[in-house]
């Protein structure tokens, strides 16, 4: 199975093909979350502190125009799943069921609402909605499948969470899972941030066998067992360099997990930029300042909340020059992996060059609470332009720096 992903200034879009008629909504492909939703109702979806996104033109998605459209019921596995009950009777008996018809399973009333929670403090509540998914397959002829009564949830109300998402997390809801590719695997190469909302390209993302396949040239390092989320991928951590200096003394708790499951580094296409904990985020803040010269651009840090802005030379007020002129950062993973960030991976334009020159932020941040969940967050920014293949039969995550616009056309992804 093969999808475009389209990029946007904070992650990027799959549609999803859903109903009967198919209707295309665009959502969030997010490897840190299970769950597959999409806004509901023309005009009752609801979201709250959404500002940014009044001027949203995607879609959201009608039942009542679907004829494959119906309520999960209580009694199901998935049901069951998105209400993280230790009673698999509790779906039911919230939905109103009789003792006698608990007891043999016959309950048809429709699975109850939900609340669903990021890790980021966004909220979406909803219902439990089967219907058939479209997708595509790889070549010859790129056809299609059909997939009946795909879980999905229709979200009428939101907090913070403005576009739906595709889950491609391990559990029972995502959709990897629903299409039966846990037991292979998937890929992807983000476009890099230039392209952005430009209609006529798209980054590849592929699923099944043709992913995993002729992957010699990646360096693998293990997927990282998280006993408190064990349906998310984590990566160790072992170091960074900053040019030539490496940073000493990492945390362990990004390379592994405390009794209670905290720690490890999430790779979440989810999250924007690399988190990283404290103190260990200032000390590779001081390395980078100690090798960079340029005056500091502090009232654009004031602005975009970025800690580490530079007037970058630009003599010929192209990017490409400045762009060397940075040091190089590298993530050194288990299994001896290393990982340079391409150039714009880090330090990104704030602007067009102008005067000769051109401010340069770092784009990664700080880690909120690094005592609770995921010691930090390898976010989608850091992955772009870099071949991230996801194998989960050998329980590992290859990666591969590579031009992924190149790959996009190799694919048939670019628009003529």
């Amino acid at each position: 199975m093969v999808e475009p992903l389209r990029e946007v200034r904070d992650g990027y879009l799959i549609s999803l093909n859903i109903g009967t008629p198919p209707q295309v909504i665009q959502v969030y492909m997010d490897t840190g979350s299970d769950l597959t939703w999409v806004p509901c109702g023309n005009l009752s979806f609801d979201c709250m502190d959404c500002d940014d996104y009044r001027n949203n033109k995607l879609s959201n998605f009608s039942p009542s125009r679907s004829s494959s459209s119906s309520r999960d019921i209580c009694g199901s596995s998935f049901c069951l799943d998105i209400h993280n009950s230790d009673n698999s009777f509790d779906p039911c008996t919230v939905a109103g069921c009789s003792l006698n018809t608990l007891l043999k399973s016959t309950c048809a009333r429709p699975c109850p609402s939900f609340a669903y929670t990021y890790g980021e403090g966004g909220v979406i509540t909803g219902t439990l909605t089967r219907d058939t998914l479209r997708v595509h397959g790889t070549s010859p002829g790129n056809i299609t499948r059909d997939i009946p009564s795909f879980r999905f949830g229709c979200v009428g109300s939101a907090y913070r969470e403005p576009i739906g998402i595709a889950g491609f997390g391990k559990g029972s809801l995502s959709l990897p899972s629903q299409l039966g590719f846990l037991q292979k695997g998937f890929s992807h190469c983000f476009l890099g941030f230039k392209y952005a909302n430009n209609p006529n390209i798209s980054s590849p993302l592929i699923l099944g066998d043709v992913a995993i396949s002729s992957q010699e040239n990646l360096q693998f390092t293990p997927m990282l067992k998280s006993p408190m989320y064990p349906n998310y991928y984590y990566i160790g951590l072992e170091a960074i360099s900053v040019g030539n200096s490496s940073l000493a003394q990492v945390p362990l708790s990004l390379r592994d997990f405390d009794s209670n499951g905290n720690g490890g580094l999430l790779i979440d296409s989810g999250t924007t930029y690399t988190h990283l904990p404290e103190p260990f985020y200032s000390r590779l803040l001081s390395l980078l300042q100690s090798q960079i010269t340029y005056p500091r651009a502090t009232e654009v840090e004031e602005r975009s909340g970025f800690d580490l802005c530079y007037r970058v030379p630009c003599p010929n007020n192209t990017l490409v020059d400045a762009d060397f002129l940075l040091p190089t950062i590298t993530f050194h993973f288990l299994n001896n992996v290393s990982l340079v960030l391409p150039q714009g991976n880090h330090f990104y334009a704030m602007s067009a060059p102008s005067n000769s020159s051109v401010v340069k932020c770092l784009l990664f941040q700080s880690m909120d609470d690094g005592d609770y969940g995921p010691a930090g967050v390898f976010g989608s920014f850091q992955q772009q332009n870099v071949q991230v293949v996801y194998d989960l039969q050998k329980e590992r995550i290859g990666i591969l720096p590579m031009d992924c616009a190149s790959a996009a056309a190799s694919q048939g992804l670019h628009k003529k």
